[in-house]
């Protein structure tokens, strides 16, 4: 059977995966990509006596596995395998203990896992809160949260071998007195960017909160309660900030340890970055998907799992795996011995969504999330099974004396610690496309796909379209009507039924997001990925309700996302400097105009616009009469001409504000100033940084204060229109759907399963 790859499948392949030479040349063919992979995971097979004939014929089933699209490892194997550098997982976790020369070590290994293409882990518990003495030196700790911030710096400037940026888990106790201060901690949203975050919470924390108690804050350093804080208190602060900006999430920290298959090897304290691993440290995991959206077969006008089909691929990966681990070039040595200790792997699946739509199930219904459980039980027992094998032929796990399995009377024994595990599957789910990512929902059924940066395509979900062509509702202009809207549920166009199946994230309520990850979770032995969809107006306490029906369902984590939470930020009141009596002072010429004074308060907000030269943040700040006063603008570290011709920029505009200069006549002066990189904000194309500051004024100001001023722009839009320098009026953008431009192809990027993806081209940052 030849390979079949969608467009987007070989653009992402040919960006970020296919060997190239010294100028950037492509090298291979997806083809011998995989072929490369299977013949040196196959090889690992010599290492238990098998011979050339059997290694042969394992990488055959291994290439076939893979070109079929019914199973993808993670993306450093595909990268890796069969190359120099070699180094094949995804997920680390790494140790920092309450000493400078441990802090730095572990930086250090920081830096090596992320040049080779992993993300990393942490808990900061063990460090000792912020402004504690320092017996050694007399000073006072800077806390973990300072820390972080070390280590987020240290992320920017390492950039994985040209395919990956790291990415981080930031961990740390409900228990460590700074925790508030760790929640709020990405309450700026351009600091600690290279992490997620996420608090440990206790069942002793959860069994206060019931009752609405104090509880203890202990100082690590000294295991002495230091503060007492109200546990309904935190847990709002908790929410708040995750409503607002969608982090913290949240980790089950016992949950995790009573699920620890080795014990006696210690405590788990970290996760990966995206939290579905959780791991001991220095160890790490390999993670490969089995595509649901591929393992069916028709039976009349019925459609059902292909059980047998699942069993052989599920065996296949497990096999896969497990020889991963013995070809793998580790970045450290501790690692390499930490692994291969518990031989953990993590197979989990893509395509749930997809595979319902086939099923004709709506994924927020009973039948879809009783299917859940079956599929994941039928994966989880196979897995084992095959695990076991293994063990007989090869050994268990070096770990395995003490651990969960061997304390059970005539209990299994495995060649793996842990088996199964849901991971995000942004970029491999691209590969193996039309394929729905992880157990997520669709995200969109029909959206706008960027074309050599400079067109727009309308991309159709295959599934929909084939039903729309059949039953004769198919057209272009219905098409474009659903890419601009965030749901098909009120088009009445559509067919009832077809609605009611294609459901996307934004039309399911919460609690069934939260339902569908507890049904997987029941039978996966690590952790589970999953993006739980808040609407834009969605309240805290909808947020609280989620947190704790996770915990109710045995859910080991919880990570949230409220369309559009990330995009603006309100300022809060600040007072400035007062002016002396000299400085207010406005001499005025007869007949001239002059600017207001400054008053003592003003208020405002701060709009992100992804522009060709990154994020632009621009401020507008109001006066004590709700009057625009001034405009900042900040471009991360843009100094030099960039940031002086900003700051010129918004001198002037302040300038414009302050003197009474109508919106309309400064937004006609910036808009269209070209530049040579643009780029794509919410459907529409940004020229420049001074254009972009236009669009941030007619969205502030015209559209939101003076509707007169909004009449004439609109006005002035469509005299415009007319010529060939005429306003850009870009495709419209469903509400929420982007949110933000791809740093690689300007692109649009979505969130989802915890992290930003692009379809377009597979750039994807947890």
């Amino acid at each position: 059977m030849a390979l079949q790859l969608s467009e987007n499948a070989l653009k992402v392949l040919e960006r970020r995966y296919l060997s190239k030479d010294a100028s950037g040349k492509v090298t291979e063919t997806p083809e011998e990509m995989f072929s490369r992979v299977a013949r040196a995971i196959a090889a690992a097979d010599k290492l238990y006596g098998k011979s050339e004939q059997e290694v042969a014929k394992l990488k055959d089933s291994f290439y076939s596995v893979m070109t079929e699209l019914a199973f993808l490892p993670n993306s450093p194997c595909l990268m890796n395998a069969g190359k120099e550098l070699g180094q094949l997982s995804a997920c680390f976790t790494l140790p920092i203990k309450d000493s400078m020369e441990s802090i730095f070590e572990t930086l250090k290994s920081t830096a090596m896992i992320h040049k080779s293409g992993g993300g990393t882990g942490f808990s900061f518990n063990r460090l000792r809160p912020k402004n504690s003495v320092v017996c050694s030196t007399g000073g006072v700790a800077s806390g973990p949260v300072s820390f972080m911030k070390v280590y987020d710096a240290a992320t920017e400037a390492v950039k994985q071998g040209g395919t990956r940026r790291g990415a981080n888990m930031g961990i740390l106790g409900v228990n460590h007195p700074d925790i508030m201060e760790f929640i709020s901690c990405k309450d700026n949203t351009k600091e600690i960017t290279n992490f997620n975050i996420s608090v440990g919470i206790t069942d002793d924390f959860m069994k206060h909160l019931e009752k609405g108690e104090d509880y203890d804050l202990i100082d690590p350093h000294t295991k002495k309660s230091v503060q007492r804080l109200n546990s309904k208190e935190v847990f709002d602060s908790i929410v708040t900030h995750a409503h607002k900006t969608g982090e913290p999430g949240i980790i089950f920290i016992d949950r995790l340890n009573q699920h620890n298959p080795t014990p006696q090897l210690g405590a788990i304290e970290s996760t990966n970055p995206c939290g579905e691993q959780p791991l001991l440290p220095y160890e790490s995991c390999d993670l490969g998907s089995i595509n649901l959206s591929v393992i069916f077969k028709r039976k009349g006008a019925f459609t059902e799992v292909d059980w047998d089909r699942l069993r052989a691929v599920t065996r296949l990966a497990v096999h896969f795996l497990d020889n991963l681990i013995d070809v793998n070039k580790f970045p450290l040595p501790e690692i390499e011995k930490a692994t291969k200790a518990t031989r953990k792997i993590g197979l989990g699946v893509m395509g749930w969504s997809s595979l319902l739509i086939q099923m004709g199930i709506s994924y927020n219904s009973e039948e879809a999330v009783a299917l859940a459980e079956k599929v994941m039980k039928f994966i989880r027992d196979e897995a084992m099974a095959r695990s076991e094998e293994l063990a007989g032929e090869r050994g268990t796990f070096p770990a395995f004396k003490g651990s969960i399995y061997d304390k059970k009377e005539g209990g299994v024994k495995l060649r793996n610690a842990t088996l199964t595990t849901i991971a995000p599957t942004g970029t491999i789910s691209i590969i193996a496309g039309p394929c729905s990512s992880g157990i997520e929902p669709l995200f969109a059924v029909v959206y706008y796909r960027n074309v050599m940066d400079k067109d727009q395509l309308v991309e159709v979900d295959p599934l929909f379209e084939e039903i729309a062509r059949e039953r004769g509702f198919y057209s272009k202009e219905l098409m474009e009507k659903i890419a601009s809207r965030p749901s098909l549920q009120d088009i009445t166009e559509i067919p009832e039924d077809v609605r009611k199946l294609f459901v996307t994230a934004h039309d399911i309520k919460p609690e069934w997001h939260v339902r569908m990850q507890a049904a997987f979770q029941k039978y996966v032995h690590n952790a589970t990925s999953k993006t739980i969809n808040f609407p834009h107006n969605a309240t805290i306490d909808e947020v609280r309700k989620a947190y704790l029906l996770a915990y109710e369902l045995d859910c080991k984590g919880i990570t949230i996302y409220r369309d559009g939470s990330r995009e603006e930020q309100v300022l809060n009141v600040g007072v400035v400097k007062e002016q002396t009596k000299e400085s207010a002072k406005v001499v005025v010429e007869p007949g001239k105009i002059a600017p207001r004074p400054r008053p003592e308060v003003v208020m405002g907000t701060t709009t992100k616009v992804a522009t060709g030269c990154g994020n632009l943040y621009v401020t507008i700040n109001l006066d004590e009469e709700g009057r625009p006063f001034e405009l900042f603008t900040q471009m991360g570290k843009a100094g030099g001409c960039a940031g002086s011709q900003l700051e010129a920029i918004g001198r002037l505009v302040s300038l414009a504000f302050r003197a009474g200069v109508e919106f309309k006549s400064i937004i006609q002066q910036l808009s269209n100033i070209r530049c040579p990189s643009p780029s794509w904000e919410k459907g529409q194309r940004i020229f420049s940084c001074a254009d972009a500051i236009a669009r941030v004024i007619e969205r502030r100001l015209v559209n939101g204060i003076d509707a007169e001023a909004k009449l004439q722009f609109e006005q002035t839009a469509m005299k415009h229109s007319h010529h060939d320098d005429k306003i850009a009026i870009g495709v419209p953008a469903k509400k929420g759907d982007i949110i933000g431009v791809c740093p690689d192809c300007s692109g649009a990027l979505r969130h989802e399963e915890g992290c930003v993806k692009c379809l377009s081209c597979g750039y994807s940052k947890c």
